[in-house]
Parts: C-alpha cells; structure tokens; sequence
C-alpha cells in the first residue's frame, strides 16, 4: 500500500488502478431504460481526482461528458441548504432508507416526508424548494456547476430529460403523494420539468471532482466564498455516506470509507475532507444502480492511498 503525503502525486495512483480496472471481468450493464444512456458502451472507464487548488489528475475517459444524473442533487441539496438551512430538514429526513430510490413504500406511512434527499421523493423536495427560492431551480443547478468546474460549456441534454419525461410516471406520482401531504409548494408537472433537466445534465470526471472541491474545502467556493458553514458541509458529507449510494450505502462505505454519491450515468463523487475530491465513470451498473468499475476504482483508491474518514 501506498500511503499518501502532501508532496505524493496521484498521477501514479490513478494509472495503477486504471490498469487493475481494464483487466476486470464483468462490468455490469448500462441502464437500460433512457436510451442515450444504454447506448454506452459499459467498459468505457474514466477517473479524476481534483486536489484543492484546483490541480485535476486524470486517467481513462476522465474528460468525455456523461450524464449526471443523481449525482446533481448533492449540489441541489447544497445549494438550498445555504439558502433555507435547517428549516430543510422539516421537509426531508436524514436516514438511509433500505428501499429502491424510487420506492414509494416509506412515503404514505411516514406522511410524505421522505427518508433522505438522495432518494427521489427527497431530491424532489429539494428540487422544489430550491426552486420556490430561485424560480430556476435547475438554471441555478447549471450555474453553480460551471463556475466551480470552471467550465462555461456544460449544459443539459434535451434527449436525456425528454426520456425521462417519458418514463416518468413514477417521478410523477411521488411529487403528487407528498403534494398530497402540503410537501411539494410548485405545480408538480413545473417541478418534473425541472427534476428532469437536474438529471440531465452532461459532465465530465473532470468537471464534476472539481465542482465538488467545495465539499473538501469545508463549503467554501473556488472563489474563496463560502456556501455552506463548516457544520453544513459536515452534514452533507454525512448523508452522502450514509444515503448517497442507494440502498447500497452500507456496502459501499465498508469498501470505499469515503462519502459519495453515485448515478445511473455510471458516475460516482467522492470526498476526501481536506485534501481533495474523485469523480469516476464507467456505465456498467449493478442491480442498485451503481457503477461496478467505479465503486472497485474507489475501493482501490483508498485501499492504495490510505486516503478515508476512517
């Protein structure tokens, strides 16, 4: 094992792990049910860890876009959290919740307050929140991801969202059961239209380590400004560990010991507080929708670096 100092690069780190990766058998599948999505081809492997400076070491495919999606509601949780603090958690809960991300099971016996913001119930609700305060939730999204990739160019993929839209009716009937319950303050079908295009935007490993830095950095910007307090940034690594790999969570911080937050895109965010961020990507998935290759990666890297919060 190779334990990280201050002056060790993670160069050497990464094109170990990359090399570990190509040789693995068995990379799961694509998701299948957006077809810009099933389209890629589940071999495919990038890897980026940004340090806090903004210095980006990269292998693989570190720099093709992808699509996001649910990796972007940690920093709509991020940016509402700075906007309303804590009064957020009246609306959504702190707990793993054991179920399917789309499961509508929890909802109805715990009065439509969903178990975590990274299931989907609870991503809508952020969702809607975050767009009560701003009236472009996703625009808002979309900002803050090219100032702090430092990328003018991301954008959303109108054929992703529009797929979505299509199947998503079990999006749909989430956001009318809690707005059943005085959850939800938008028209449902103006918080899908703005769900769908969260999801969808298109980024690169590169591009997503480095607009988590402010995770690392103890909610400051790369700007220098701070959006969250110490204590918030806290918060937010915390349910990343705990909710942000599906129903997977346990599993995933026994092998990593990182928080992260994974999507169905085949990308994987994770944090090193203090000393830097990881973003990884390959397509092929899990029965939990998660990136096989990626959570290997992640798992090597820790293993290889010493680098956890444990």
């Amino acid at each position: 094992m190779t334990i990280m100092t201050p002056s060790t690069t993670f160069q050497p780190v990464l094109e170990r792990i990359a090399e570990e990766i190509e040789r693995t058998p068995g990379r799961g599948r694509a998701a299948d049910y957006i077809p810009a999505l099933a389209a890629c081809d589940p071999r495919s492997f990038g890897m980026a860890v940004a340090e806090l400076d903004g210095t980006v070491h990269g292998v693989g495919d570190w720099r093709q876009p992808f699509s996001a999606q649910s990796i972007t509601k940690v920093f709509t949780l991020a940016l509402d959290l700075a906007r309303e603090g804590d009064a957020l958690w009246e609306h959504v809960g702190r707990e793993p919740s054991g179920n399917p991300f789309n499961s509508l099971v929890q909802l109805e016996y715990e009065n439509g307050i969903p178990r975590n913001p990274f299931i989907n119930a609870g991503a809508l609700v952020v969702t809607d929140r975050l767009h009560t305060r701003t009236g472009d939730a996703s625009g808002e999204l979309l900002g803050f991801l090219r100032a702090e990739s430092g990328n003018p160019e991301l954008t959303f993929d109108k054929e992703v969202a529009a797929s979505e839209s299509a199947h998503g009716d079990r999006n749909a009937a989430l956001g009318h059961f809690m707005a059943s319950y005085g959850n939800i303050d938008n028209p449902v079908p103006v918080l899908l239209e703005q769900y769908f295009r969260q999801c969808s935007v298109t980024a690169s490993c590169a591009d997503l380590a480095l607009a988590t830095t402010f995770l690392a950095r103890h909610g400051i910007r790369a700007d220098g400004t701070r959006l969250l307090t110490r204590s918030q940034a806290k918060q937010v690594n915390a349910i990343m560990l705990t909710c942000g790999t599906y129903d997977a969570a346990g599993d995933f911080a026994y092998r990593v010991g990182l928080p992260g937050k994974s999507g169905v895109g085949g990308g994987i965010i994770a944090v090193v507080p203090g000393r830097c961020t990881l973003c990884v990507w390959s397509p092929g998935l899990d029965e939990r929708g998660n990136s096989v290759a990626g959570v290997a990666a992640l798992d090597r890297f820790t293993t290889l670096t010493g680098l956890s919060v444990f």
